[in-house]
Parts: structure tokens; C-alpha cells; sequence
């Protein structure tokens, strides 16, 4: 799935889930580093695990960051494969 982010410097993520565990995320833009370093620790856990971690991480004075928006595009994807 690509998920298109918003309020972030990423300007999306792509990732694939099998059997409720995150096997891949890849962010488009963004802190390059940062974002490899989260895909390694996500990557082989379950998607409610994550979507718990990440949901409502800020960055600096924005109201969201790329690890929240990850964790929103893992629940819209849970909403849609419902």
C-alpha cells in the first residue's frame, strides 16, 4: 500500500503487511537515516504493536511526525482490509 502522508517533510510511505506483521516500509523523502532506522525496528512486528508505539509522535512544533503518520497509514489500512 502507499499511503500519501501529510504534515510531514515525507511525502509517503509504501509498505506491504502479511498475517498482521509489517514485512517492509519504505518512506519517500524525510529524514533519510531516521526513517531507515525505524523501518529496521518495525519491520517483523505486528501492525497493532507499531500503530500503538507510534501513534501520536510529534516533531518539533508540528502536530505529527513520519512515525505518526506511519501509524495512521497502518490503521487505514487495517480499516480497509477489514
Amino acid at each position: 500500500m502507499i499511503y500519501k502522508t501529510k504534515g510531514t517533510c515525507s511525502k509517503s510511505i509504501e509498505f506491504e503487511i502479511e498475517n498482521d506483521i509489517v514485512t517492509s516500509i519504505h518512506f519517500t523523502g524525510g529524514c533519510d537515516g531516521n526513517l531507515k532506522g525505524i523501518c529496521k525496528l518495525v519491520e517483523g512486528m505486528n501492525i497493532d504493536d507499531v500503530i500503538n508505539r507510534l501513534t501520536g509522535l510529534t516533531c518539533g512544533f508540528k502536530s505529527t511526525s513520519c512515525p505518526d503518520q506511519l501509524a495512521h497509514a497502518l490503521k487505514e489500512y487495517k480499516e480497509n482490509t477489514k
